[in-house]
């Protein structure tokens, strides 16, 4: 077995113990990811990218009828808390391995109007394996659809690398039928950031959720349901 193999099982067993229910790996030589508020050089001298998501309770969504509501909110934030901490824990596994690896952080959006964070977790998701762009702007994955949370790591330890998906949303029309803001298009380069936005901003001061979260596309959105 080569030892980028040996190091690819470590740490996806170490993230599967954590709580991840998704683990990928993505070359980040071959597919260079768009960052923002990062430096430059930081993806040359960190050449993989991995993914980790764990699945969110369908019952807490379910709940969900048009609008977030308040269990979501806590449910979100614990996903969130819970991506850091695996995140946190590989990151360190591999500091001992003798690799350099930074976590990017869950939910740290840095431009709230563009939805942008330091890395797209969905296109670094993606770009491992994990799943496809969707209709709704979202990692969509085989299995749990949109119903999961993402986090990324940044490294240099030589790792197994992932392939992409060649899957889609196929026919499935659930989350245009179901978005409150009107933002999900048939093609997903038309979705409307700004109804989204607008929509969140909306229901953050409305239902005292104190966050910009919705959860109706991501119900809506289970290809196994």
């Amino acid at each position: 077995m080569e030892i980028k193999e040996i190091h690819y099982r470590m740490l996806r067993e170490e993230s599967r113990r954590l709580g991840g229910a998704l683990f990928g790996v993505a070359d980040l030589v071959q597919t260079p990811m768009v960052t923002y508020d990062l430096d430059e050089d930081l993806l040359k001298k960190l050449p993989f990218g991995i993914s980790i998501g764990v699945r969110l309770a369908d019952a807490v969504l379910e709940d969900i009828a048009d609008h977030p509501t308040v269990l979501y909110l806590h449910h979100y934030r614990q996903a969130n808390y819970l991506l850091d901490r695996i995140a946190f824990d590989v990151a360190a596994i591999i500091q001992r391995a003798g690799g350099k690896a930074i976590p990017i952080a869950a939910s740290q959006i840095v431009d709230w109007e563009g939805q942008r964070g330091h890395l797209s977790h969905k296109a670094l998701a993606q770009a491992a394996g994990l799943g496809w762009r969707g209709r709704n702007n979202l990692l969509v994955n085989p299995t749990y659809g949109a119903r999961v949370r993402l986090v990324s790591i940044l490294t240099d330890l030589t790792l197994q690398t992932d392939t992409p998906l060649e899957d889609s949303c196929g026919t499935c029309r659930r989350c245009i039928a179901a978005c409150p803001a009107g933002a999900i298009q048939e093609d997903v380069r038309e979705f409307d950031h700004l109804a989204c936005f607008e929509k969140l901003k909306e229901f953050r001061n409305t239902y005292n959720v104190g966050q910009y979260i919705c959860g109706v596309c991501v119900k809506a959105c289970h290809p196994q349901s």
